[in-house]
């Protein structure tokens, strides 16, 4: 009786998962990964940065893309995404296939831990490569442990995968991009890190402050507090995003240090908020302070948006 329960809950969630990026409970990953049918599993990618975390512990079934493979220096400016060519190799490699679902995950926990960012910043990876059917599972190991799912210490590698013939430009912006949209009606520039650099007080950057006509929005506002790799509901933060001037007819590009924290809240607008004008800065604060001859202009000081 427990198995065809279990086939009749895998079978639901199999077909009520239709192609799409958003989120995905703990609950619901465990029983896709656990169908009986392997070619029918999600391919499940764990985005951390320690390779340590992985050995210590994982969800089943779960191949190590560790974020920060798919950046590298480019024109001096460290932590630039990768060519094109190359970051088809790593996916491929890592198993990502046009037609299969991915479920992405960190670990989660109280700030200063932001491996939430890891996964946000591959989902944004993967969109650009023109791979539709990506999950977080929310909550990511941390919420896999509360719920009493056991993690994994055995190495798993998928098959290399298959990409997409095309990718989609529509969700990375450019400097160019940002000149373009500072400033014009209906357009806003979202700064994601904490205020402490948005203002310039921070021993971080080359530069100190922000790009001119920025608001700051801190990612953290749009996670839970206990798990930063938990999201609020969309219901819980709206107030707070349209006090910001954050709101689904406005043309937003959201920026951070090095994209990360700006690849956040492209995710959450885009795909949790269902708003549809959201870009990405790639080249981030990181690049903008070194163009030019570090010429172009810096902005210190402010207050968070909608804090008044």
């Amino acid at each position: 009786m427990k198995s065809i329960l279990s086939f009749l809950t895998v079978a639901l969630l199999s077909s009520a998962v239709q192609a799409e990026i958003g989120l995905i409970s703990c609950a619901e990953a465990k029983a896709l990964i656990e169908n009986a049918d392997a070619s029918k599993r999600p391919i499940v990618l764990d985005t951390r940065g320690g390779y340590k975390d992985y050995f210590r512990g994982h969800l089943p079934t779960a191949q190590h893309l560790e974020f920060d493979t798919l950046r590298g220096t480019d024109h001096a400016v460290p932590v630039q995404y990768l060519p094109d060519d190359l970051t088809s190799a790593l996916l491929v490699r890592a198993g990502v296939d046009k037609d299969r679902l991915h479920l992405i995950y960190a670990t989660g926990d109280v700030l200063p831990n932001d491996e939430i960012l890891s996964s946000t910043m591959v989902v944004h990876v993967l969109e650009k490569a023109g791979v539709k059917d990506i999950r977080i599972v929310d909550g990511g190991l941390a919420e896999w442990k509360k719920q009493g799912f056991a993690p994994t210490q055995e190495y798993f590698g998928n098959p290399k995968g298959t990409l997409p013939d095309k990718g989609i430009t529509t969700t990375a912006a450019n400097i160019s991009d940002v000149q373009a949209h500072v400033g014009k009606p209906g357009n806003v520039l979202v700064d994601a890190r904490p205020l402490n650099e948005f203002r310039g007080e921070d021993e971080i950057w080359l530069r100190k402050g922000h790009i001119p006509g920025a608001i700051s929005f801190h990612w953290a506002r749009l996670v839970e507090k206990d798990n930063t790799h938990k999201f609020k509901p969309f219901a819980e933060v709206k107030a707070e995003l349209e006090k910001a001037g954050i709101t689904p007819d406005k043309s937003i590009i959201a920026y951070c240090g090095t994209s990360r924290e700006g690849s956040l809240l492209l995710f959450y607008l885009k795909h949790v908020a269902g708003y549809s004008k959201v870009r990405l800065y790639e080249g981030a604060w990181k690049e903008y302070v070194w163009l030019s001859g570090k010429s172009l202009p810096a902005e210190t000081g402010g207050e968070p948006a909608g804090s008044k």
